[in-house]
């Protein structure tokens, strides 16, 4: 039997003097994500961080504030985000500020898991003894006998200002509380994707987020019946769809690219907003995908569900920046879209929530990028 989320915080907040939370969510880490958001929602003890890197930030600055660790909670494919500041702030030959971490175990060597996550996960342990950071696993066979034992190691660690980090394999915690979160909004990202493909035109590029986006639209082109050499499929890099899009977009100017962004990757790299607006790329239409919640991990809130990505549009640069919030309003900017000249962008607020039987892409990465290229290269 796995860890209880109440023990494993009990444990940490006694022995460790453990009492602010922050992180990205991943749904490995579910028991912990939503207990934390039941307990103390987003305010004073818990902050949902817009990248992981910002969460090391934070719970530096908590630990200079304090003199006592945070819990810094990702997924471990946002290391990457992560790693900057954990060299070049934590680090024990820099600042010496010591953390918790605790970070969902994806793409473990041996285990099946989606493509975007085996390399991250042949290199996590790895990269974290390469950061000298002392790790444990917690698995579905962990004991509390075995956890109290790594806790009190971990305590002297932390007495000498280094940091440690706890791998969470599927199933090794569990027992969470349920936070209730959830929006108004009616129509579902499916319904606005499948909107916008039948009215985007024969030639028309699109780019997908990480995520629930990208494998539905995956699934309209199998409704209606249609290939995938459109689309590009982002797996993985959150947040860095619209990039991906402009790069596109400043090379192909007779052909409109079509980014499909969520508002959780997009706040992860809110700066890209500015970039591309700065450009001045017209054929981009950068859509702001809102359900105001980290859905594909879990469906933590995004920033207190506050952002209005209309506003942040117009602040960033952009000429037009739009939010509709139904399927009329939604078919009447597509409908009117070409009389908007400039750079656009557009929020559409859409319900928390998928399919059950949503499935994943068949085709690989590869198979996807292939395809692809030739449907740009044939014009």
């Amino acid at each position: 039997m796995s860890i209880t989320i109440e023990f494993f915080l009990e444990e940490i907040t006694k022995k460790l003097d453990v009492g602010f939370f922050t992180g990205v969510p991943d749904s490995q880490l579910k028991a912990l994500c939503d207990t934390l958001y039941a307990e103390y929602g987003v305010g004073d003890r818990h902050i949902v961080a817009a990248n992981e890197g910002a969460a090391v930030g934070l719970g530096a600055g908590h630990f200079l504030a304090t003199g006592a660790p945070a819990l810094i909670y990702m997924q471990n494919s946002g290391m990457g985000n992560a790693l900057n500041p954990m060299v070049s702030l934590m680090d024990e030959k820099v600042y010496k500020i010591p953390a918790l971490y605790v970070i969902g175990f994806r793409g473990e060597p041996g285990e099946k898991d989606e493509p975007q996550h085996i390399f991250q996960g042949e290199i996590t342990k790895p990269l974290l003894k390469l950061l000298k950071i002392p790790y444990f696993i917690l698995s579905k066979d962990t004991t509390k006998e075995e956890f109290s034992q790594w806790i009190e190691e971990g305590r002297e660690i932390i007495k000498e200002g280094r940091s440690i980090a706890f791998l969470v394999k599927k199933g090794g915690l569990h027992g969470q509380k349920k936070g209730g979160y959830g929006n108004p909004y009616k129509m579902t990202r499916e319904e606005a994707i499948e909107i916008m493909i039948k009215e985007g035109g024969r030639k028309d590029i699109f780019v997908s987020t990480t995520g629930k986006a990208s494998r539905e639209l995956y699934e309209i082109r199998e409704k209606i019946k249609e290939g995938h050499e459109k689309d590009f499929l982002t797996v993985g890099s959150m947040g860095h769809a619209s990039m991906i899009a402009l790069g596109i977009a400043m090379e192909k100017k007779e052909r409109t690219v079509w980014c499909l962004d969520g508002d959780g990757a997009a706040l992860m790299h809110l700066g890209s907003m500015a970039v591309a607006a700065a450009q001045r790329c017209t054929n981009l239409i950068h859509v702001v995908l809102n359900n105001k919640a980290h859905e594909t991990v879990g469906g933590m809130p995004v920033n207190h569900g506050s952002l209005d990505f209309k506003k942040i549009g117009e602040a960033a640069g952009y000429e037009h920046s739009f939010q509709v919030r139904g399927k009329e309003e939604l078919m009447t900017w597509l409908r009117k879209r070409e009389e908007y000249k400039g750079t656009k962008l557009i929020e559409i607020m859409v319900a928390l929530g998928a399919r059950e039987d949503l499935g994943r892409p068949v085709a690989t990465p590869q198979e996807n990028k292939g395809a692809f290229m030739d449907f740009i290269k044939k014009g």
